[in-house]
């Protein structure tokens, strides 16, 4: 799962990336709240946000009223050094799912997050399957009843993307976004570079499905017939 944890002060978000990293999330740390605003506003798909209320450029609550009147429905966490029953009405009635105040335990953070990340509107399983075929959402595992895969991180999202729309493709311009980054270096070849790698997982497996390109079009999985 996908998160972005918006925290001006560099050292606890380099901290609590790490820790959210370890519990298999996939985090987009960003320090300002006009940055946080950009990402969110992006192609990418967030499953969960972590808004620190105090920070640079837009507070988190801006941050918050505004996607919440773009229609953007990702569930947000609030961060905040103050504790005051008032500010976190503030920031409920902006549209948080849920509130902590800091110094907090990491335990109860990532707890929190899991919650939120439970609310989410759009439900998808831990397991997704086709074919022969089911992805982990919790360990990045890809498996078939030949053996079992773990997935690099940006394996794994890609994978993703392709079984959450099995009957339509994935362009390469959106890999890139969701992938590397809407602001990404990355040259545009790579994600033929990492279908590559998933390909040859998935005949290492003996799957029964295949990622194919559509020309113009992009990426995406069909069912190997008479497989």
């Amino acid at each position: 799962m996908r998160l972005l944890y918006a925290e001006d002060e560099v050292a606890m978000s380099d901290a609590v990336t790490e820790i959210l990293k370890h519990k298999n999330y996939i985090v987009d740390a960003v320090y300002d709240g006009q940055e946080a605003l950009d990402y969110i506003l992006s192609d990418i798909e967030y499953d969960g946000i972590i808004l620190d209320v105090m920070m640079p450029k837009k507070s988190g609550i801006e941050v918050l009223s505004e996607i919440r009147k773009k229609g953007i429905a990702t569930p947000v966490l609030m961060l905040t050094a103050k504790s005051e029953l008032a500010d976190k009405v503030e920031g409920l009635n902006a549209g948080a799912d849920d509130y902590l105040a800091k110094p907090f335990a990491m335990p109860e953070l990532i707890a929190r997050v899991g919650a939120i990340v439970r609310r989410k509107g759009e439900f998808i399983p831990d397991n997704m399957q086709m074919g022969n075929v089911t992805l982990n959402r919790n360990s990045f595992e890809l498996s078939t009843p030949s053996g079992t895969i773990r997935l690099a991180k940006k394996e794994y999202l890609m994978m993703e993307m392709l079984m959450k729309s099995p009957s339509s493709p994935v362009s390469t311009e959106s890999f890139m976004t969701r992938v590397w980054g809407y602001d990404s270096e990355a040259e545009i070849n790579v994600v033929w570079v990492y279908i590559s790698y998933l390909r040859k997982k998935l005949t290492a497996l003996n799957a029964n499905i295949q990622i194919s390109a559509l020309r113009g079009r992009g990426y995406i999985l069909s069912e190997v017939k008479n497989a």
